[in-house]
């Protein structure tokens, strides 16, 4: 069992950059692969980014590709999420995502591939 908190959300202006963290406990952040989700008002909750145990592989989705980067300390237990360049329809509540993964360099995108999830921080990014 792992327990997700997620930090760092809240409200900024369009162009500007915002870093999440998720902190873990329970078990060492390096036994999981990890990823962050988020769900705008009236959407599905969708992948954003993905980091394998190692961080040597990460996925991103189309929408954010060159504006987030996730990364990972193990040492300290936590992934981070850096977003720059904010947009309006950036606005949504992320999510930090863990799985178990036995392959160092696995990727996971899909929402259903992971067991363990945050309770949530909201990102509100104003025009």
């Amino acid at each position: 069992q792992v327990q997700l908190v997620e930090s760092g959300g809240g409200l900024v202006q369009t162009g500007d950059s915002l870093r999440l963290s998720c902190t873990a406990s329970g078990r060492t952040v390096s036994e999981f692969a990890m990823a962050w989700f988020r769900q705008a008002p009236g959407k599905e909750r969708d992948i954003v980014a993905a980091i394998s145990r190692s961080g040597t592989n990460t996925y991103y989705t189309n929408d954010v590709k060159g504006r987030f980067t996730i990364s990972r300390d193990n040492a300290k237990n936590t992934v981070y999420l850096q977003m720059d360049s904010l947009r309006p329809e950036d606005t949504a509540v992320y999510y930090c995502a863990a799985r178990l993964s036995y392959g160092s360099s696995s990727v996971f995108s899909r929402g259903d591939s992971y067991a363990y999830w945050g309770q949530g921080t909201q990102l509100t990014v104003s025009s």
